[in-house]
Order: structure tokens, then sequence, then C-alpha cells
């Protein structure tokens, strides 16, 4: 036992002041004895507050000598023989029920006697065989809760009833002929229920914890993929910026080698017509002087004996076209940037669009209200280099008309010859949502498609036609009914007939679903399937008056 606690009073605890022993030979501050035994009087009997031996008649205390020598030792050499002040129970601690003056924390608190102790005065209930019976838990200061407030009793049962705790008096009373148990029966079947809301929470953390870890992995294969894919893209980009060096290197070769060439044949050829001008000159001169001569019987003497002209290397020999030199080398190169171009901006979009849709979250439900499906708007624009010449396009490409006279678009392989179809420009995949507004016309009709961008566009075979192949999936709506097709198979669909069709698309949970759209949204069909590859939107429209329009949602 440590010294402070040997000169310590186990009545107040503190130092011992005038210390005096009881006759079972535990010591006390005189005056904590004498109180307590002042107190307890009027029983006739005084007991020790620590072993519980009892004296009859009162006790005469005497001083124990050794004791108050031993404090007064400690006093002059500065030793202090009070606990420890982090053993005092402070504002936030449950404090000894029994303790004098300044009170030491509880140790434990007994629902029998409704009291805390500190660890001095909880002795008796680890000491004394009818104390060892009552229940100790954690400090608590809370224990008058258990007090029934009608009857001043400890509330040992249960009204199920009621749902409260009551005492034996409340159950004979004012709870009489009500469902009660007691307090530790009704525990027994409480902590049961909760013995199966922790495993239900711990099972629940369980699979949470292995939705963590798939997460976990799943970043770090995203940031893997990630990272290839921006590395095979440097790679690509390169790869293609060094095949445009090396043909701008070679063409700028060709250029200097063919100029070289023409450069050479100009020179000769000004070489020729210098030589030629002076032998004219030459010849000139030689004229001049016979012109000159005054003398006529010199003059004809002379004359046979010149030269004959030869004939003009300018005239005979070349001729010199307009020049445009290498003007039609830059067009030809300007040409090849354009078409460059028209292909970088059709696939930006396709590869943007693929980029924003990766999708590594786990399924979610499908949306129930048109706010929900808004949210996976996707804007749809139609490609002119698919459409059919049947077809005119208009409101930014968004809107296609069926017309009796072919437009004048050029030729492309992209472009549907009979079929009177048209494909969007984007690619989709992910979650899309989209609407179309269609107008049947009088004999004609809309179909609503999603397709692989690899179906056929030339002729009229059921390679081609939207519904009729296992690569694309149509609602054809005509007149005042909806039929679904899917490789050339006829589903006949019921639903309220309206002007706009909504269609939905989850690429990744092969789901497409079509809803008739108004003041609330019905489906008309819906599609369970694996799709392979990006979809395309796409339109059929067909006889006079006909026209179908994707709208905008944002």
């Amino acid at each position: 036992m440590a010294q402070q606690e040997i000169l310590s009073c186990p009545i107040c605890l503190d130092p011992l002041k005038d210390p005096v022993a009881t006759g079972c030979g535990h010591s006390f501050c005189k005056s904590c004895i004498n109180t307590h035994w002042d107190n307890g009087e009027e029983r006739g009997s005084y007991s020790c507050p620590q072993c519980r031996q009892t004296f009859t008649p009162r006790p005469v205390l005497v001083k124990n000598t050794m004791l108050a020598d031993l404090v007064e030792e400690l006093k002059k050499t500065g030793l202090q023989a009070a606990p420890a002040d982090h053993r005092y129970a402070g504002p936030e601690d449950v404090a000894c029920d029994v303790c004098t003056g300044r009170k030491l924390k509880a140790l434990k608190s007994c629902l029998n006697c409704l009291a805390s102790y500190c660890e001095k005065h909880l002795q008796p209930h680890l000491q004394s065989a009818a104390l060892k019976k009552h229940k100790l838990v954690e400090p608590s200061e809370k224990l008058q809760e258990n007090i029934c407030s009608r009857h001043d009793e400890v509330m040992k049962m249960f009204c199920r009833t009621d749902q409260q705790c009551i005492c034996y008096l409340c159950s004979v009373d004012e709870h009489k002929d009500h469902d009660t148990v007691s307090a530790a029966a009704e525990r027994t079947e409480r902590q049961r229920e909760l013995g199966l809301r922790r495993q239900t929470i711990q099972q629940r953390v369980q699979d949470t914890e292995k939705d963590l870890k798939l997460l976990q992995q799943e970043e770090e294969a995203l940031n893997g993929s990630a990272d290839k894919a921006v590395e095979d893209s440097e790679e690509i980009f390169t790869e293609m910026i060094r095949l445009l060096e090396k043909r701008s290197s070679d063409v700028k070769q060709q250029i200097r080698s063919q100029q070289e060439t023409e450069v050479s044949r100009v020179r000769e050829l000004q070489e020729r017509l210098e030589q030629e001008i002076t032998e004219l000159k030459r010849k000139d001169q030689e004229l001049k002087q016979l012109s000159d001569t005054e003398d006529h019987t010199q003059f004809l003497h002379n004359y046979p004996s010149l030269s004959p002209l030869s004939g003009s290397t300018h005239s005979s020999s070349f001729r010199i076209r307009p020049l445009r030199n290498f003007e039609d080398v830059t067009a030809a190169v300007s040409q090849v940037r354009g078409r460059l171009q028209d292909i970088l901006s059709e696939t930006e979009t396709e590869i943007l669009q693929i980029v924003s849709q990766v999708d590594v979250l786990l399924p979610q439900p499908e949306p129930e209200t048109r706010a929900d499906f808004l949210t996976y708007s996707q804007k749809i624009t139609l490609d002119p280099n698919t459409v059919n010449k049947r077809l005119l396009l208009s409101e930014g490409n968004r809107k296609v008309t069926w017309t009796s006279k072919d437009q004048s678009y050029s030729n492309h392989p992209d472009r549907f010859t009979d079929r009177p179809q048209v494909l969007s420009r984007e690619s989709l995949t992910g979650r899309c949502y989209w609407e179309v507004e269609v107008e049947r016309g009088v004999y004609g009709g809309v179909g609503v498609a999603v397709t692989y961008k690899n179906i056929s566009r030339a002729g009229d075979s059921v390679h081609c036609g939207f519904g009729s192949n296992d690569k694309s999936w149509s609602l054809s709506c005509y007149g005042n009914s909806y039929n679904f097709y899917y490789n050339s198979i006829q589903t006949t669909v019921s639903g309220p007939v309206s002007s706009r069709v909504g269609v939905y698309l989850d690429h990744s949970a092969g789901v497409l679903s079509f809803y008739s759209v108004s003041d609330t949204m019905t489906l008309l069909h819906r599609v369970q399937t694996t799709f392979t590859q990006p979809l395309c939107a796409g339109v059929m429209v067909y006889c006079y008056g006909s026209t179908a329009e994707f709208c905008k949602l944002k």
C-alpha cells in the first residue's frame, strides 16, 4: 500500500489530524471518528467505518502516538500524505457519496444502495458477503432515475403496455392488469433485439467495407488505366506528329528537287538565248558595215559572201507556258490540312464523349421522374454526311423533314443511299437521355432508333434499315400506334400517343427504354441486352409531311 494511503484518514481521506486508534486497530482523525459516531449514536452501538466491527459501549479513543509522530516528521520533510489531486472528483466526474469534505472520484455505483463509492468506501461491498450480492456498475450520476417518483421505491419492473419502468407498487396500483415483467426479463428481450440489430449493423459494415475495398481497387485501376491512356495517346499523337513532320520533310525535299531541275533547265535555255543574241548582234553589225559601203562594185563583190541566218531558238525550240510555279502544291497541302481538320473535328466529339462517359461507380437505379431523366440529357445533332437525299436538315442539324425531291448533298460513303434515315454525330455510351418531337404526317411516320455506327448504308436491304437487323433498335410511330422492331421482329407496343418520344440509354447496364412524354412519362418499351459498341441515335422519316426534331433539353 502506498505511503500516502497509510497516512490518510479512511473517512475524510485527508492527511491524518490527531490520529486515534479504535479497538480493532484502525486509525482515523479524532474529529472524523467522533463525528461519525455522533451521527450514529441513536443506534446504541458504534462500528468501525473500515471493517464494520461494533463496540458497546462507545470506545474511549486513544491517540496513536506513532502515527502522530510520523505525520509530523513527514510535514517537516515536505512529503505529502494526502491523495494525489487527480483522484479528487471534478465537475465532470461522479463523486463518492460517502466522502466528507473534498470528495474523491467514485470507482463504482451500486444499483441496490443507489450510491456511488470511491476505492476506500467501496471496500465493504468487496468484503462483506451480504454486500457482495449488490449490483455494481460504472459510476453513474443518474441513479436517482431508478427511483419511482410516486412511491420512492427502486423501479425493478417494466410495463410493456405503457413501455416504461415501474416499481412493484406501481404494478399493483395504476399498472394493474397491464403486461408487466421484471426489468431483468425485459432487458433480456431487448438485449436479444439489440444483438440482432448489432448483427445487422456489423453485416452492413462488412458489406460496406467490401464495397469500399472494391472502390479502392477501382480507383487504383482507374488511375492506372488513365495513366496508360494518357501515355498511349501521347505516343500515338507523337507518332502522328512524326508522320506529319516526315511528310512535310518529303514534300519539302520534292519541291526543292523539282526546283533545282527546273531552274537548271531555265538557266541552260538562258545561256542558249544569250548566245543567240550575241550571234545575231554580230551578224547585224556585219550587215551594217556592208550596207554602209559606198563603192557599188565592192558592195556587190562582198554581198555573196554573207553567211546565211540560222533559225531562231526562241521561236522554234521552246514555248514558255503561263507560270503558276508551285501554287498547286500549296493548294494540295492546304486541302490535306482541311481534310485533317475535318477528321479531327469529327473524332474530337467522339473521343471526348467516350472520356466523359467513363463510369466506375456501382450500378445506380433507373430514373423514375422526368427530372431524374433530365440529369442524363444528351445533346443530339444529326450528321449531314449520313442523311438520305430525300431528307432535309434544318434547325442547326437537329430537325429532319421528308421531301419529295432529292437534296443536293455531295456523295459520301457514310450516306444512306436508299433508306430515308440519318444518324447522330455523337457516339453514345454511359447513361444518356434525349427526346424527339415527331410529326407523323397524314400517310407518313417516324422511326426513333439507336444503332451501331457500322450499320450498312448502301442499298435498300435489311442490313440498312433501322430495326431490320441485329445492329439497330427502332420504335415506329405511325398514325395512332407504336411498334418496336429489332432484327426484323415486330412487337406491338401499347401506350398513350404523344408527339414527343423520350429515349433512355444505360450502355453499361444494357438498358434501352422508350417513353411517351407529355405531362407524365409512360414507359412504352424496354430492352435489356448487352451493347458491344458505342451507339448512335437515329431517325427514319418516311412520306410527305413527316418530321422529327431532337429537342433542346438544357
